[in-house]
């Protein structure tokens, strides 16, 4: 026995002489070069952190090693292979932001942006360019962009060859230069000559309003007007939760018996903002069920400091998405108020934002949300509590007598014996 494995152990000696001799052993693995770094730094955050653990199924290994394969010569060559690789998720809102690109992002939720004031999105459809809304007061305000419109051409450029991220780039500019949106709007095609200006990213416009009593008014309420606070939240920056409290507040000192929030083609923002916000209002109550790719549930609660408990009617629309749909289904879900107007966007998903080493961005979708009443609303949307549709009203007419869902927002708050819910 002893001779044998003295035999073999001499065998094994000259087999790994042989080997190193002739060149026969295995290369150790190059190191890999920048571009391939960041390459496979997108590749793993991805595989961390996407939403869907079968990446639309693919073998997400397979898609790494096929990336690889590409020319990776330069920055730009391997943006090209890096948005290669995440169109396999068929997921829009997953997305290379190139560092210019991300800056923009990150100025934009802070609260300052230069540009044409527009939220858009890539239509889950047809995946054409679809106008959410224009931001109140913005050059394309101005210029009569409407929500719902399509972008077919930015200065001539078709949109259909275009991320979201580079058509929103090709928007922004200096203040006072122009830029043409080809629009359709149905089956009208529109140039629009647009003025880039600075964007004035208060998203918190509010007002006490004095409402004569409606003529179907219980007779004890027909001798006091009511007392509104109409406050209208066009995004969910930076600034939005501060600004809505200070408004709140404000409006009670000033004898606010009621309140109209108009979230009508609000496009949403930061999550943590709309969560916040759903908390000036509710004193008890889950807020939010969010649900990652494991099927873990997280919630955010109310923390009991709401700063009324007035009764509420929330204004919804086709351009409401996103946080601003978590508040309206948080508020409808606990009771603590009607929601009016017509079928929300849909859009349910939850996207983190990751810095990548080179100084670009990558957002991640990393979970979904759901309705304190567990309701998936991606692609469905919230269906409002009173069905109104609205005719077509220029923005200097929103929250007017013209405005067809603000009228009735009024007459419910001043006909009804409308109670706050309790939570």
């Amino acid at each position: 026995m002893s001779k044998n494995l003295s035999w073999a152990r001499r065998l094994a000696v000259v087999l790994l002489v042989g080997l190193i001799t002739f060149g026969w052993a295995v290369p150790q693995a190059q190191a890999l070069t920048e571009e391939q770094k960041l390459l496979a730094e997108v590749w793993r955050l991805v595989d961390r952190a996407y939403v869907d653990d079968t990446f639309n199924h693919q073998n997400w290994w397979l898609v790494r090693q096929k990336a690889f394969k590409q020319p990776l010569g330069d920055r730009e060559q391997t943006y090209t292979a890096i948005q290669q690789m995440l169109a396999g998720l068929d997921d829009p809102f997953t997305r290379l932001l190139k560092p210019v690109q991300y800056r923009s992002l990150q100025t934009n939720t802070s609260g300052e942006l230069t540009g044409v004031g527009l939220q858009i999105a890539s239509d889950g459809e047809t995946g054409k360019l679809r106008v959410i809304a224009p931001i109140a007061g913005s050059p394309a305000d101005v210029a009569g962009v409407k929500p719902a419109d399509t972008i077919v051409k930015i200065d001539g450029f078709p949109t259909d060859a275009l991320t979201l991220d580079e058509a929103a780039g090709r928007m922004r500019g200096a203040i006072g230069s122009r830029v043409t949106l080809t629009i359709q709007r149905e089956e009208v095609f529109l140039d629009l000559d647009v003025v880039r200006d600075r964007i004035e990213l208060n998203p918190v416009y509010a007002e006490l309003r004095s409402q004569p009593p409606s003529a179907n008014a219980p007779s004890a309420n027909k001798e006091t007007p009511a007392k509104i606070g109409y406050v209208r939240l066009s995004q969910f920056n930076a600034n939005a939760t501060v600004e809505l409290a200070h408004a709140i507040e404000r409006l009670e000192k000033q004898g606010a018996d009621s309140y109209i929030l108009d979230l009508r083609n609000n496009p949403g923002g930061l999550l943590q903002a709309g969560i916040e916000i759903a908390r000036l209002w509710l004193n008890k109550g889950t807020i939010v069920y969010t649900v990652n790719r494991q099927g873990i549930q997280g919630s955010f609660e109310a923390t009991e400091q709401a700063l009324t408990t007035d009764p509420l009617v929330v204004l919804v629309n086709q351009g409401t998405a996103s946080a601003s749909e978590i508040l309206a289904g948080a508020l409808k879900d606990n009771g603590r108020a009607t929601i009016l107007g017509e079928k929300t966007f849909g859009k349910g998903l939850i996207q983190s934002l990751f810095d990548l080493s080179d100084g670009s961005g990558l957002a991640v979708t990393v979970a979904k949300y759901e309705t304190p009443a567990h309701i998936d609303i991606n692609k469905l949307g919230i269906k409002p509590d009173v069905t109104v549709s609205l005719d077509p009203i220029t923005g200097a007419q929103v929250g007017t007598p013209a405005d067809r869902q603000y009228e009735a927002a009024v007459e419910l708050l001043t006909t009804h014996s409308m109670i706050a819910g309790a939570a």
